[in-house]
């Protein structure tokens, strides 16, 4: 038996207490490594959309970004850690100060209420709260008030009336088309009415020219008030579209967009070639043959396989949303040195002509995303977003907002990281209303003092 001593025993327990308030070497690396990333500062505007829509801020407009002071710099990086609940504006890399005019634009496709009970199979690891229209015509309400844009391009819209009756509290105004066929749902454009006045309105059933069941709509809208010098109108055509979904039949994509784009120019010169936006579900990856149609202004369809013409086919869902990170488009290598066969039917279906496989555009077309600058967490090497739409058969990027030279975009609302987005387990959920994030850009008349 060891035998020690009271002098002892209080000297034991001394070192005891001391080792117990000594933070291990590892534990003190981890609180000084999760402090560092607290206090880090980011140079983005974040906006949270809150899970519960009644604890929303009262104010809707979003304020320009300001350099923060050192304390409230701290602050902001608490409350602006990238989570899924979290979008950034980012600014173009140019100096937009001299651009007066502007507009900001919204493009959402917003999951139809029957589209969603037509496929179960696309949302089964969801609760069914998150499907329910109530739940999700709140959050799409709070999303659209807090975004503030001027003008909403909605796509998969079967309820216009909840929507109308909704959006009018906010202060819009808007117009819809119906798809035709048997399916209930279509597209819609709302714009703020003191904003804008609409001047002119018009829709496309592409099915009149043999194109399916799918519409598009165009509108002329004019801005009420330019605070710019300029004596050019600021008026412009925005457009708004849902293209065909199917993946095999490419030909049919290439010429709805086709015929959108026509149209589009068409009542741009016919207003005095005044500038155009197009906004929508594309349902074509960043990769594709219609993108590249919608970037290039022209497509030889003989060096592309009709069923790959969407770039849907090919697209992994479980790797391809972030793949692009390492990965650039090129568009040269696609078949170069092969041609595929096409009927004369899928012929005059995309070039609306038997004789044509040379397609072409007359709109000189920019993406806002790609105008500016990303990083690879969240942006392909085209500049797009690398997610747009996220259910259990697929993940990555179908919607866009395009526009003409003579506007120039300021600034785009990121979408979120891939890796958050899996967190989330798919859309919508909690925070989001639909499996489609919406595209917001804020895009200025480039006319005003001396740059082009």
């Amino acid at each position: 038996m060891i035998e020690i001593s009271l002098d002892e025993t209080m000297a034991i327990r001394a070192k005891t207490e001391k080792n117990k308030r000594k933070p291990s070497t590892n534990s003190a690396h981890n609180h000084h490594r999760k402090k560092r990333r607290r206090l880090a500062i980011s140079s983005e505007t974040t906006i949270s959309i809150s899970s519960e829509p009644q604890k929303l801020a009262t104010s809707n407009r979003l304020n320009p970004i300001r350099s923060p002071s050192r304390a409230s710099r701290k602050h902001e990086k608490r409350s602006s850690s990238q989570t899924d609940g979290h979008r950034r504006w980012v600014y173009s890399a140019r100096d937009c100060s001299k651009f007066i005019d502007k507009i900001m634009v919204a493009s959402y496709n917003i999951l139809g209420v029957e589209n969603a009970s037509k496929h179960p199979d696309l949302y089964h690891r969801l609760p069914s709260k998150f499907l329910d229209w109530n739940f999700r015509k709140e959050l799409i309400g709070n999303a659209i008030k807090f975004y503030n844009a001027g003008i909403l391009c909605l796509q998969e819209v079967d309820r216009f009336n909840d929507l109308d009756e909704l959006f009018h509290n906010y202060g819009y105004k808007g117009v819809y088309k119906a798809r035709t066929g048997e399916s209930s749902d279509g597209c819609a454009v709302f714009w703020i009415n003191k904003l804008f006045s609409l001047l002119h309105q018009e829709a496309i059933e592409f099915q009149s020219f043999g194109l399916r069941n799918n519409v598009a709509q165009l509108c002329v809208l004019k801005m009420n008030k330019s605070k710019s010098k300029s004596k050019t109108s600021r008026s412009f055509v925005i457009g708004n579209i849902h293209v065909l979904f199917n993946p095999n039949r490419g030909d049919i994509k290439l010429g709805q967009v086709r015929l959108f784009l026509e149209k589009a120019h068409s009542l741009a010169q016919r207003w005095g070639n005044i500038p155009v936006i197009i906004a929508g579900d594309m349902n074509s990856i960043p990769k594709s043959a219609v993108y590249q149609f919608l970037a290039s202004s022209e497509l030889d369809i003989q060096l592309h396989d009709r069923r790959k013409i969407s770039g849907q086919l090919d697209f992994s869902s479980s790797h391809g949303a972030f793949r692009f990170c390492s990965e650039g488009t090129k568009w040269s290598n696609v078949s170069a040195l092969r041609s595929f066969r096409w009927s004369d039917e899928e012929i005059r279906n995309a070039s609306g002509s038997e004789n044509v496989t040379h397609l072409q555009h007359h709109l000189k077309l920019y993406s806002a995303y790609s105008g500016v600058p990303g990083n690879c967490r969240t942006r392909d090497t085209n500049g797009e977003p690398l997610v747009t739409s996220f259910h259990s058969k697929f993940m990555g990027t179908v919607d866009y907002i395009w526009h003409s030279e003579k506007l120039a975009p300021v600034r785009v609302l990121e979408t979120l990281p891939v890796d958050a987005l899996k967190r989330t387990g798919g859309l919508p959920n909690e925070k989001w209303g639909s499996d489609h994030l919406a595209l917001v850009c804020e895009l200025a008349f480039n006319d005003d003092g001396n740059m082009t």
